[in-house]
C-alpha cells in the first residue's frame, strides 16, 4: 500500500474524511456496499442518461470534488508520479475509462438480473488472471470459498428457482459485461504496480485521466443524438455514481486489494447481491424469503473461507 505514514505535510482534516477505516477487509466490504447500487442507477438511467457521457462526467466531477482533499498530496507525490506515470495511465484508462463506459453501455442493453449473474464471475476471473500474469496461488479452502459464495449469488439472483435461469435470454450487453469482467480482473491484479503515492493522489489521478480520456467519446455521443438531458433523474444518477460507486468505492477497493491481493480480495464482489437482498428487505419492505437466508448465508461463509490464509 502507499506509504501514508510518510505523508508530508500532515494529513488535513479534509483528507481524513476520505480515510475510511484501516482494516482491508472492512474496506473491501464497503466497496461492495457502495457498488451495490450501481446496477440500479445504471438501469434507472437507461434511455435517459448517455452511458459514455455518464462515465466521463462522473470521473471529472469526482476529480473536482476531490481536489480540495488532495492538492497537497499531489504536489508532494509529483516525483513519484513522473516516475510511475505509465502505470497510472494504464490503470486509469483500463479501470476507469474503459470499465466504467462499458459497464454503463451494457446496462443500457441488459437486465439487472443478467448483470448480477455476469458480475458474479469476476472473482473467478480475477483468480485466473492473477495466476496467469503474476503466478498468484490460492489454497483449496480459498477456492472453495469463492465457489461457495458464487453459489450463494446464484441462489439470490435466481430467487431459489431454476426456472429463472431457464427464462434468461442473452444479448450483446451480456457479452460486453463478460468482457468487462476480464478488464476489471486485469485492473485489480495490476494494482500492485502503482507507484508509492498517497491513496488519495492515486484516486484523484485515476478520476482525472479516466474522465478526460472519455471526452472525445462524450462529444461523439452528444453529436450523434444522445446528449445529457437536464432532468432531476440525470442529476440524481450522476451525483450518486460519482460519490458512491465512484470515489468511495475505488478508494476502498484499491486500498483493500493493495493489502490482501486481488485473488483473495476479489470474492468481496459477491457481497454486492448480498447487500441488494438486505437493502430490499429492510428499506424497501420486501419479504424475507428462504432463498434470501440461504443465499446470504452461503455468500458470507464463502467470503470468510476465501479470505483465509
Amino acid at each position: 500500500m502507499p506509504d501514508d505514514a510518510k505523508a508530508t505535510p500532515p494529513e488535513t482534516r479534509a483528507a481524513r474524511v476520505l480515510r475510511i477505516g484501516g482494516n482491508p477487509w472492512v474496506l473491501l466490504a464497503l466497496a461492495g456496499l457502495f457498488w451495490s447500487g450501481n446496477h440500479i442507477a445504471g438501469r434507472a438511467g437507461a434511455g435517459h442518461v448517455p452511458p459514455i457521457s455518464l462515465a466521463s462526467a462522473r470521473w471529472l466531477l469526482g476529480a473536482a470534488l476531490m481536489w480540495p482533499f488532495v492538492h497537497q498530496y499531489v504536489r508532494r507525490d509529483w516525483p513519484e508520479i513522473r516516475r510511475g506515470w505509465k502505470s497510472i495511465l494504464f490503470l486509469s484508462v483500463l479501470g476507469g475509462s474503459i470499465f466504467s463506459a462499458l459497464q454503463y453501455y451494457a446496462l443500457q442493453r441488459t437486465t439487472a438480473l443478467n448483470a448480477s449473474i455476469f458480475n458474479s464471475f469476476a472473482p473467478a476471473i480475477i483468480v485466473v488472471t492473477g495466476a496467469l500474469l503474476f503466478r498468484d496461488r490460492l489454497s483449496l479452502v480459498n477456492i472453495g470459498g469463492i465457489t461457495l459464495s458464487f453459489i450463494g449469488v446464484l441462489v439470490i439472483v435466481s430467487r431459489g428457482s431454476l426456472e429463472v435461469f431457464q427464462s434468461i435470454s442473452f444479448n450483446s450487453g451480456d457479452v460486453v459485461l463478460l468482457v468487462n469482467m476480464a478488464f476489471w480482473a486485469i485492473y485489480s491484479t495490476f494494482l500492485r504496480t502503482r507507484p508509492p503515492i498517497h491513496y488519495l493522489t492515486f484516486t484523484f489521478l485515476l478520476a482525472l485521466i479516466a474522465g478526460a480520456a472519455l471526452i472525445p467519446f462524450w462529444a461523439w455521443e452528444h453529436f450523434t443524438g444522445f446528449p445529457f438531458q437536464a432532468t432531476w433523474l440525470t442529476l440524481s444518477v450522476l451525483l450518486f455514481v460519482t460519490v458512491f460507486p465512484g470515489i468511495l468505492a475505488y478508494v476502498c477497493w484499491n486500498n483493500g486489494i493493495a493489502a490482501v491481493g486481488a485473488s483473495r480480495g476479489g470474492v468481496f464482489l459477491h457481497l454486492i447481491p448480498f447487500y441488494g437482498a438486505v437493502l430490499a428487505t429492510t428499506l424497501l419492505g420486501e419479504s424475507l424469503m428462504p432463498f434470501h437466508v440461504v443465499g446470504c448465508g452461503l455468500i458470507l461463509a464463502g467470503v470468510w473461507f476465501a479470505a483465509r490464509r
